[in-house]
Order: structure tokens, then sequence, then C-alpha cells
């Protein structure tokens, strides 16, 4: 339960020789505030590259970020599974 320090305590966080160490053992839970509110952002973000100042879903293909993520176009697959 102590990671690789054996001075880690479960589930405490303690200062041994000047140096604090965090034994959190459900890392997980204390993230999913933190990891939702990362997601929506970047889903705020990629909605912004392809819908334009009117609304209109629109796919600029000059776009690095659009022109990765596109996998078929035309009824053709452009980008195949990795």
């Amino acid at each position: 339960q102590g990671g690789n320090c054996p001075l880690t305590v479960a589930d405490e966080v303690v200062e041994r020789h000047g140096v604090t160490l965090i034994g959190h053992t459900n890392l997980a839970s204390m993230v999913a505030a933190d990891a939702s509110a990362l997601y929506a952002r970047n889903v705020l973000d990629f909605l912004k590259l392809v819908i334009d100042k009117e609304g209109q879903f629109t796919l600029n293909l000059e776009d690095d970020i659009v022109a990765a993520c596109l996998m078929c176009r035309d009824g053709q697959v452009v980008r195949g599974a990795s």
C-alpha cells in the first residue's frame, strides 16, 4: 500500500525527513471533476473549429486538428484505424 516508498502511509499525507509523502490510494476518484472539466473544454474548443460564426457546421481542412479528425469524406475513407 505504500507504493515504492516504505515511509508512505496509505490515505495520508505525511512529512518525513523534510519530504512530503502523499499516500492517496484512490487517485481516480480525486481527479474526476478535473477530468470532466478538461474533457468539456476540449469538446467546446473542437466545436469552435467546426461551427462557424453563423452557427453552421463547416470543415476547414486547412486546420491541422480538423484534418486529423476527418475519417471519411464524400463516401470514401480518408483515414483508417490506427
